[in-house]
């Protein structure tokens, strides 16, 4: 297409037309400029010159000038949750749901922030309500989650159950914490007295059944398995079914061995009770040379003392610490020498020596290592928990002592 110099006249009105416009925005800014408060650009200054406190003042005052500003009050109320002043952003959040002419959008998103105030700063009913009330809207699923939490910490497994087959309805979301939530109620039906064995059975059952159901998703975690072969063994128990109870606690055995420790004293009852103690002990000697912890060594090393002497439970220790090298393994080993006839006056296998003051010196440096330890927040504890008492985080405590780890 040939170029036609008439053209030439629309450049000049281009031109004219993009200058007003320029100037259009511009007065427009300046306009908007004009009506932010000064306390706004005070903040901002805070915010460079890193001055967080005199930053959040500045934003309130601007926020009590202006009652239009929603978004502003928002990040205040998630400063202050953040910062922990719980009374601060709860008070915030709770002035924009004050307002009458509050968009119903926003009216559910100062509910959730609102919620998370409550769930942080532990008002846990307050909390549920809220969380309880937006099951309808656009935060249904950040509230479920937040419900299940709030029923793990308040021990009310029935509910967390409910929820999470709740929040299965709405999204396809694995939560394999559910076989615990199954094993908590069979736990408590079992401690009741007498043990409640029917509510225990269908609660280990339908651990079962959540457990193949996460098994499929590729979410089942050995742990799982262990605490529902647990449950099962002290199930049969309680039913006089000591055949059965074996077959479970061997299976941790086979299935997971770095959990042998946490059986292997039951296991060995087992087999006393059966008249069988050497084929238990048997069992456990050979599980410790496949698999070594100090939880395994302490219940072989005092069950050889009973059944085979002291010289022979001595060889074993001295072999086991040789191999594995553990503070620990010779304090336990010390305190039941001391405990024992030998170590109260009979001939010691060590002679000449003064097994009080080794046990004293050692002792005082392993108080620290014998204790398990919280993969997540490094929570120590002296027994082994399947939840965190310290994050509430499930399955983050490895069966071995503290030592084993470092």
């Amino acid at each position: 297409m040939d170029f036609e110099p008439w053209w030439l006249i629309f450049v000049p009105v281009l031109f004219a037309l993009g200058w007003l416009a320029a100037r259009f925005d511009f007065r427009q800014m300046l306009r908007e400029t004009r009506t932010l408060p000064d306390s706004y650009f005070r903040g901002l200054n805070f915010l460079l010159n890193e001055q967080p406190d005199r930053a959040i003042d500045a934003f309130v005052e601007v926020a009590k000038l202006d009652p239009e500003t929603t978004e502003l009050h928002f990040a205040l109320g998630s400063l202050f949750r953040r910062r922990g002043e719980m009374e601060r952003a709860i008070r915030v959040h709770q002035s924009l749901l004050a307002r009458s002419d509050l968009p119903a959008a926003e009216r559910e998103h100062a509910q959730h922030e609102l919620a998370q105030d409550f769930l942080k700063a532990g008002m846990l009913d307050r909390a549920e309500a809220t969380f309880e009330s937006l099951k309808d809207t656009r935060y249904a699923l950040p509230a479920l989650r937040s419900l299940i939490r709030i029923y793990e910490s308040e021990h009310d497994w029935p509910r967390a159950i409910e929820a999470v087959k709740t929040l299965h309805g709405l999204v396809d979301e694995p939560v394999p914490q559910i076989v615990h939530y199954y094993c908590e109620e069979a736990h408590t039906a079992l401690s009741a007295k007498p043990p409640a064995i029917e509510a225990a059975q269908t609660a280990l059952d339908a651990a079962d059944h959540a457990a193949e159901l996460a098994g499929k998703s590729g979410g089942l975690s050995k742990a799982s398995k262990v605490r529902t072969a647990m449950l099962r063994a002290r199930l049969a128990a309680a039913t006089q079914d000591t055949k059965s109870e074996r077959l479970h606690l061997e299976s941790v055995l086979s299935d997971a061995p770095e959990f042998a420790g946490l059986v292997a004293e039951t296991l060995l009852n087992n087999y006393r009770q059966a008249g069988q103690p050497a084929v238990g002990l048997e069992l456990l000697h050979k599980q410790y040379e496949r698999h070594a912890s100090l939880d395994l060594f302490n219940v072989v090393f005092r069950e050889l003392r009973v059944q085979q002497g002291s010289a022979t439970a001595w060889a074993f220790a001295r072999n086991a610490l040789r191999h594995h090298p553990s503070l620990l393994g010779l304090d336990r080993l010390l305190e039941a020498e001391l405990a024992s006839p030998a170590g109260a006056g009979e001939e010691s296998p060590v002679p000449g020596a003064d097994l009080t003051l080794l046990r004293s010196l050692i002792h005082k440096h392993t108080q620290r290592l014998d204790r398990y330890a919280c993969r997540n927040c490094g929570f120590q504890a002296r027994r082994f928990y399947w939840q965190c008492p310290g994050c509430n985080a499930w399955e983050t405590y490895a069966p071995r002592r503290l030592e084993e780890s470092e």
